[in-house]
């Protein structure tokens, strides 16, 4: 039996960090090794070169040489090249580990390693060295040992056969990992590339082949996710990959890009009905409920649908098409499947530009606030303001709230938005109680501020609310905070503390556009709102519309019975002021008393008031 003792055994270790090397060296050392250190790629191979070692510890991020260089550079010196080399790095990345092995390396250590693990790998290696020694010195005495060591040799032969088999088969392992997804057992982004890569060629080299990429998205999958756990999230993926491999032909491709996205690529479809067709199977499928953690578990998918054309040269662009028609269907309300037009693309970089255009109007102080009346409807007579973000482009000149908001809160520029929003409209209200603080009627009003759900789930909201407040000297009971009722279906714990912390500040909080969205009795009853908002629509139709008059009506008597008060904004006519006024509305705005009003124009109003105060001037 080979044999192996760690006596006059020399161990080069190899690392740029002093406490590694003290680590090793000392650990080494305590088993009987004889250690030799060095800090640098270009120190190391002068340290081989010098005194041959049995084993190298070698790290991979290295200044001048990195260890992936200084193993390539000893495999390829005569007198290096048998040396084994044991990989220590960070890196944990399987395409790393398949690249240490293929540079030469025998083995690899991830950082933070185990000292444990590295004396056993060593022990291994050196080992291992050691029986290739004593098979080079058995061979030598084969003629005369011959009957005496046939057997031993058979047995080191075997080991070696054996390690060299289980390396390989890691080799190959490593290899499938690299490319597989580890939850799903789906070919991955990077096999995905590679086999549309080969469909583009295909392609280009015979006109009549097609083929067709699906780009699915989960719809609703975060919700499921966070409520019921990673686990149920992670058996879902799971479930949904096998209906979409089912759904397809033997020799088409599903992967799983991440997260809840999957892309099926269609190998050599008849027309372009084929890939609809497995779109609309899909659908159908995901249609039925998935039996998980003893529930129904119903989910459905957006899907972008993009085909051939000889106008794609990469991977890339054709998934970056099936995207932009994937998100056009969660747009036209998910669960269904878009075809990629050149339109859409051209849609999506003008959003791109738009998103751009808006950093530097908030960079450049482009956005400004104005200030639309709301009127009390008892006396009619001005209670606050409306405050409305505006932006004018230098060069294409006003942009819609419309166009421009719903990019804010989908990159999350709406914190900063809603930020300089908060603050502005802050302190022009302060600065108008001191202007007309001699007007009573003046110093009492309110100002109406829309808040983005985003802000409210910012964990330091309350704090930022706080420091506004006290550099603008504006006390909180001159405030109210529009909020959508998509808020009040957030899980509740953190908005609904945000929500009274506010309310402890005495600012009143309202539920804007009410009507229109997750209308619950059972939010409103949970949550501390002051007013409900009619949204425009409903006042718009009121007089052509008998079922918007008694939406609307309805909306004004909740509000009486969960005592809160009722606004309409979009009044634009006197016979809409009426009906309002008969139902009992208390408040309102719109066009018929004034549009949104500049700071200037606001304060030549108010400085009127009340001799000759008429809103419908500043119409």
């Amino acid at each position: 039996m080979i044999s192996f003792v760690a006596k006059n055994t020399s161990i080069l270790v190899v690392d740029d960090i002093a406490e590694n090397l003290k680590i090793l060296a000392k650990t080494l050392t305590a088993q009987g090794y004889q250690v030799r250190c060095a800090t640098s790629g270009l120190a190391a191979l002068s340290e081989a070169s010098t005194i041959i070692p049995n084993l190298i510890l070698l790290d991979i991020k290295m200044p001048n040489l990195d260890g992936y260089q200084v193993c390539r550079r000893l495999k390829a010196d005569a007198r290096t090249r048998d040396i084994p080399v044991i990989f220590l790095s960070a890196l944990d990345d399987i395409l790393d580990k398949i690249k240490a092995f293929e540079v030469g390396g025998a083995d690899y250590i991830s950082k933070p390693f185990q000292i444990q693990e590295v004396l056993v790998r060593v022990k291994n290696q050196i080992a291992l060295q050691s029986a290739i020694a004593k098979i080079s010195e058995l061979n030598q005495e084969l003629e005369e040992r011959v009957q005496q060591r046939t057997f031993e040799l058979q047995n080191v032969n075997q080991r070696l056969l054996q390690e060299i088999g289980r390396r390989k088969r890691i080799q190959q392992q490593l290899h499938h990992d690299a490319l597989h997804d580890e939850l799903t057992g789906l070919p991955n982004r990077t096999l995905l590339v590679e086999q549309t890569e080969g469909a583009i060629q295909r392609a280009r080299h015979d006109p009549s082949y097609m083929y067709a990429l699906l780009f699915i998205d989960l719809d609703r999958f975060k919700v499921i996710n966070d409520s019921l756990g990673h686990l149920v999230g992670d058996r879902l993926l799971v479930a949904v990959s096998d209906v979409f491999q089912e759904c397809l032909r033997e020799n088409d491709l599903v992967a799983r890009l991440g997260g809840d996205e999957f892309v099926i690529l269609l190998d050599g479809i008849r027309d372009p009905q084929n890939a609809i067709a497995i779109g609309e199977r899909i659908q159908q499928k995901l249609r039925s409920p998935f039996k998980l953690k003893d529930q129904n578990i119903f989910t459905s998918a957006s899907i972008g649908i993009v085909f051939s054309s000889s106008h794609y040269d990469n991977a890339s662009d054709l998934l970056r098409d099936a995207d932009i028609a994937m998100y056009r269907a969660k747009a036209k309300g998910k669960a269904r499947y878009e075809i990629f037009d050149r339109a859409m693309y051209y849609e999506t970089l003008s959003l791109i530009e738009l998103e751009n255009n808006l950093r530097l109007a908030i960079k450049r102080d482009q956005l400004l606030l104005h200030y639309q009346p709301i009127i009390s409807l008892k006396d009619n007579k001005l209670v606050g303001f409306e405050a409305l973000i505006r932006w004018h482009h230098p060069t294409k000149g006003n942009i819609s709230p419309v166009e421009f908001i719903p990019i804010a809160e989908d990159t999350g520029l709406i914190l900063e938005i809603g930020d300089w929003l908060l603050r502005k409209a802050c302190q022009q209200l302060r600065q108008w109680q001191q202007k007309y603080a001699a007007v009573p009627q003046l110093a009492l009003l309110k100002m109406n501020i829309n808040l983005a759900s985003q802000q409210l789930q910012q964990p330091l909201f309350i704090e930022r609310l706080d420091q506004i407040l006290q550099e603008t000297g504006l006390d909180g009971s001159f405030l109210k905070f529009e909020i959508t009722e998509s808020v009040l279906i957030e899980p509740e714990g953190n908005i609904q503390n945000t929500l009274r912390e506010i309310r402890k500040r005495k600012i009143k909080l309202s539920i804007d556009d009410f009507g229109t969205g997750y209308s619950s009795l059972n939010y409103l009853r949970r949550f501390p709102i002051d007013n409900l908002k009619i949204d425009r629509s409903f006042i718009e139709q009121m007089n052509s519309d008998a079922e918007n008059l008694e939406i609307v009506r309805v909306i004004i008597t909740l509000a009486k019975t969960l005592g809160m008060d009722a606004v309409s904004e979009g009044v634009e006519t006197p016979q809409q002021l009426q009906q309002l006024k008969e139902l009992g509305c208390k408040f309102a705005q719109g066009y018929l008393f004034a549009e949104p009003l500049s700071p200037k124009v606001v304060e030549s109003m108010l400085g009127k008031y009340p001799d000759s105060f008429d809103l419908t001037a500043y119409n």
